[in-house]
Order: structure tokens, then C-alpha cells, then sequence
């Protein structure tokens, strides 16, 4: 049965990292469900990270790097080993995911004038450090402009 939540995970995305921790096979085991909920729900030319989690932790390892990268390979992600404690390749996940999107939106994949690829083309209302109240920054830019 549908959750009424599960369409608003989905809705609009681009890409999507689905993480498992590396000391825990049955975060492992849930993947292949997980990763069909995200298709049903998403786009068919999301952009997917398979991330493991705990690489810190690799003496505790329950899953190895060859079984995330072959689920990876089987299922057509793109696959990298992270650590939320650390920062290892945290960062790296992020850009490795927006360089994929962006080489779809290069392709023709994505059409950015349809906000339902989950692209917005533009500035994106986040304040900066010179912004005000109400969202807008200076034209000047920079925090002392």
C-alpha cells in the first residue's frame, strides 16, 4: 500500500542518493526495494548515487566495496563509499550526482523549461550574505556592498 508521503520524495527530482551503511547487510538487503520505489515514483532518467555509508568504520564492515559496486553496475547507478562522520567523499557524492544531471541536461535528457525534471534554471531565491528581509541581495554583491 502507498504511503500518501511517498509521491513528495520523488516529486521533482533530478537525482537522489540512496545510502546504506556498510556495517549493516540489511540496509544492503533493503536496497533493491528502496530503489524500486524510486523508480516508480520518479522520473525514468533520475540521476541515482548508491552511496556506503561508514567508510570510517571499513573494520566493521558487513558489506564490501565490490557488492556496492556491483548492485551499482546491475542497476545502472553511479556508486561511491562516503562517511557522514568524516566528510570522506561527502562533498565529492554531491558533485559527482549534479555533474551527471547537468551532462543529461547537455544530452537533451532533461528539459529545463519543464519544472517537473526538477531543474530550475535561474537564481534561487537563497538570500545571501548581503541579502535582506525580504530575500533580495544588493546589486553591488559581496557583504560589504
Amino acid at each position: 500500500m502507498e504511503k500518501i508521503g511517498d509521491l513528495s520524495y520523488y516529486r521533482g527530482a533530478a537525482g537522489a542518493l540512496l545510502v546504506y551503511d556498510i556495517t549493516r547487510r540489511e540496509t544492503f538487503n533493503h536496497l533493491a526495494s528502496w530503489l524500486e520505489d524510486a523508480r516508480q515514483h520518479a522520473n525514468a532518467n533520475m540521476t541515482i548515487m548508491l552511496i556506503g555509508n561508514k567508510c570510517d568504520l571499513a573494520h566493521r564492515r558487513a558489506v564490501t566495496t565490490e557488492e556496492g559496486e556491483q548492485f551499482a553496475k546491475e542497476h545502472g547507478l553511479i556508486f561511491m563509499e562516503a562517511s557522514a562522520k568524516t566528510a570522506q567523499n561527502v562533498e565529492e557524492a554531491f558533485i559527482k550526482t549534479a555533474a551527471t544531471i547537468y551532462k543529461k541536461i547537455e544530452d537533451g535528457v532533461f528539459d529545463v523549461s519543464n519544472e517537473s525534471y526538477g531543474i530550475k534554471v535561474g537564481y534561487g531565491g537563497i538570500p545571501g550574505p548581503s541579502g535582506g528581509r525580504d530575500g533580495s541581495t544588493s546589486q553591488a554583491g559581496g557583504c560589504c556592498g
